[in-house]
């Protein structure tokens, strides 16, 4: 056998290999972490275009804010799609997670319920407000009825303002700091409560016509996804942000939330 002969023969082989194990990176699904409801909605549709590129996904549902976040840093997801960059930074910050924002997805504007007044205004002294635990939604609760003249924070309270930062509270609500996934379940006890949207929509609420008041789209809590730091420039983070980002998802979300969820590309 010839020098050029046994070239070819160790080139075709090193092309056979290569090929075998993208084949075989390929088969193995995108591992993606979701809240159930929207997010879960919006990746079913974000799949469909995936795998039509040749990139397959497994969608993992999650019921609270902390396991997606616990799983990705586990090696137990590979990317997940539910959080905005404030709670994505405080996460950073708290729990020295090694993560990075790749895109930006959808806003979910927070909405404000009440199975017992119609109006904010119609609340009565003493008033008992149901808001997130978590200080980046439960502040932003905050600074939206700071915006509807019910209350002032300290003028350096910022995206994580706490019931401790307010300073004047006309009204006197009680705050009462829970879960986000429990407070839709809170509204039989308290008098209204704050609740993010994919968590409303799963309880059956509709943030346009069931909200007595709702955040203005235009904030800075556009949700991302997020991924490893050391996953950040690998091809396949690259080929799920195209199919999120894609015209035919948008078309989905506006179809299918009625203005509820916005695309925020």
């Amino acid at each position: 056998m010839n020098r050029r002969h046994l070239f070819r023969l160790l080139t075709a082989a090193s092309l056979a290999a290569i090929v075998s194990v993208t084949a075989s990176a390929q088969d193995k699904p995108l591992k993606v972490g979701v809240t159930a409801g929207p997010h879960a909605q919006v990746l079913e549709a974000v799949k469909k275009v995936a795998e039509r590129d040749g990139l397959k996904v497994q969608i993992i549902e999650f019921s609270d804010y902390v396991q997606p976040n616990a799983a990705l840093a586990a090696g137990d997801l590979d990317l997940n799609s539910y959080q905005h960059l404030p709670y994505l930074e405080a996460q950073i910050k708290d729990r020295g997670y090694k993560f990075v924002n790749v895109a930006f997805t959808v806003t979910f504007p927070i909405g404000i319920y009440s199975k017992k007044v119609k109006s904010l205004k119609d609340l009565k002294e003493g008033a008992s407000f149901g808001i997130p635990n978590d200080p980046t939604n439960g502040g932003r609760v905050l600074l939206l009825l700071q915006d509807q003249g019910l209350l002032k924070l300290k003028p350096d309270a910022g995206l994580k303002a706490t019931p401790l930062d307010v300073t004047d509270n006309p009204k006197k609500f009680k705050f009462v700091e829970l879960d986000a996934a429990q407070l839709p379940r809170s509204l039989d006890d308290l008098d209204v409560s704050a609740i993010n949207t994919n968590f409303a929509i799963s309880a059956g609420l509709n943030p346009s016509k069931d909200a007595i008041a709702i955040e203005n789209a235009n904030g800075p809590y556009a949700n991302i996804i997020a991924v490893r730091e050391q996953d950040k420039d690998k091809p396949w983070v690259t080929q799920f942000v195209k199919a999120y980002r894609s015209d035919e998802v948008k078309k989905f979300i506006d179809a299918t939330f009625q203005g509820s969820v916005i695309a925020a590309w």
